[in-house]
């Protein structure tokens, strides 16, 4: 039988590494793609697990393998270290994620959906800081104070602009738009 039973995914910004296993833990592929050939060879796969460390992305992507039939499973990182191998590369990730996930007493982590993570949730009362969390750049999102959109790194400008520079980093209330620092 030489069909996969379980696909390790290391995901890393441009290009994710994939290492296929049988269910006794032979090597079927070792594989390096791109976001857009991932989900087109993963398509191509049967139906199997596909393990991914646990990182904001991968909820995105367990969403989008989840969606063409595959059992997703998230493991924390502090869990995939003990299986590394060898020295640290991101193919040698890719298999201690599978040996990891093929585990029966392995702890995984849910997938969120979309409405859980945490750039979708509305921000009226909540404080909005100057340094927004990071992470959110690679799905295009941003937040928006007052109807505009504020992306993480942008100068604010207008009446919430710090001409002077020395009352540090913008702190605004999202539902009022009311700059919450002291004055100088």
């Amino acid at each position: 039988m030489n069909e996969v039973s379980i696909i390790g995914l290391d995901l890393v910004k441009k290009v994710f590494h994939a290492h296929g296993a049988r269910t006794d833990g032979s090597v079927i592929f070792r594989r390096k793609l791109s976001g857009a050939q991932s989900l087109k060879f993963l398509g191509e796969q049967p139906t199997c697990v596909v393990a991914m460390e646990a990182c904001a992305s991968a909820h995105h992507w367990g969403r989008a393998i989840g969606a063409l039939g595959h059992e997703i499973r998230l493991i924390p990182p502090a869990y995939v270290k003990p299986f590394v191998k060898r020295q640290k590369n991101d193919m040698a990730d890719a298999e201690a994620i599978a040996e990891a996930a093929s585990r029966p007493t392995m702890r995984f982590v849910a997938v969120k959906s979309e409405a859980r993570q945490p750039w979708s949730r509305p921000l009226p009362g909540r404080r909005l800081q100057g340094n927004l969390p990071r992470g959110h750049e690679e799905f295009g999102r941003c937040f928006k104070v007052l109807g505009q959109p504020v992306h993480h790194g942008a100068k604010m400008e207008g009446r919430h602009a710090d001409p002077v520079g020395q009352r540090g980093p913008v702190n605004v209330d999202a539902g009022t738009g009311q700059d919450l620092r002291l004055p100088v």
